[in-house]
């Protein structure tokens, strides 16, 4: 089944994004690989798509996971939440209706 991760950042979050960024994305590719990911990508502070400095302000990703647990706990492992990016993360389940 399908899953969302719906992170939100941290206020200036860019500094530790940037540090966390190569293993984050690793993940992404692994997930990428597995022919498992949908799609992933930031949230921009400002209404442009190279925010810049102004960084970002959450991510999404949506995914294929075996059920809510196993969603849950890869999102759990994310090393922008372990380096502090991400104040919170909600995963739930999505049902993918159009395209």
């Amino acid at each position: 089944m399908l899953y969302a991760i719906v992170a939100q950042d941290i206020p200036n979050s860019l500094p530790l994004r940037k540090e966390a960024r190569p293993e984050h994305i690793k993940r992404l590719e692994n997930l990428k690989q597995l022919g498992r990911l949908i799609l992933a990508g930031p949230n921009p502070a400002i209404d442009n798509e190279d925010p810049g400095e102004s960084g970002f302000t959450g991510s999404i990703i949506i995914a294929e996971f075996d059920n809510l647990s196993d969603a849950e706990n890869w999102a759990n492992d994310d090393p922008y939440l372990a380096a502090g990016v991400y104040q919170s993360v909600t995963v739930k389940p999505f049902k993918k209706v159009l395209p």
